[in-house]
């Protein structure tokens, strides 16, 4: 079996990919604010070796179900082109407000003292396409529950959404009802 043929949920050191990213996910305390421990992915996505098997096994449960990848800004965008390249698919960006210069669809969503915007080109996809949303992290659902919202406005149906971690006891999955969710790590 090629490198590029290894099973995606395996490291070339026979590791299931939920420990790979353990054991190189750096936690950081009290990071943005004291009580919290920020998961930094950038070590996983550093290790070409890590990123290829998280890519890998991203997209294997999807495999065939999905016509492009889309990316939410700014962290999704790495795993979106690499999973776009890998299975020779297009890439789509979903940017925050005011970042793409033709016509777009906006979403508002809820933040933790506030709200936010994501918007999505208008024509990038043909509606009826189908699309693969990834993210690094799922943790309240907000962001990737307004990109999936987006594409749907579009006439673009969600094959599924994947990330590389889930916080879990936070509402993610509820903001994501009836979409199929893969989250390589829970913690």
């Amino acid at each position: 079996m090629n490198q590029s043929q290894q099973d995606p949920n395996q490291t070339t050191s026979a590791a299931p990919v939920d420990e790979l990213i353990s054991s190189l996910c750096a936690t950081i305390p009290d990071y943005p604010k004291p009580g919290i421990s920020f998961k930094d992915l950038t070590p996983v996505f550093a290790d070409g070796a890590a990123f290829r098997v998280v890519v890998d096994a991203l997209v294997a449960p999807f495999q065939g179900q999905f016509d492009a990848v889309a990316g939410v800004e700014a962290r999704g965008f790495l795993l979106a082109a690499a999973a776009a390249y890998a299975t020779g698919t297009g890439v789509v960006t979903v940017r925050k407000a005011g970042k793409l210069p033709r016509e777009v669809v906006a979403e508002d969503y809820a933040l933790e003292y506030g709200t936010a915007t994501l918007e999505l080109h208008t024509t990038d996809l043909a509606p009826g396409s189908r699309v693969l949303i990834l993210d690094d992290v799922l943790a309240t659902g907000g962001t990737l529950g307004a990109a999936a919202r987006l594409f749907e406005r579009c006439g673009i149906t969600v094959a599924g959404v994947g990330v590389v971690l889930e916080l879990e006891g936070l509402p993610g999955r509820t903001a994501l009802a009836g979409q199929q969710v893969l989250s390589l790590l829970r913690v």
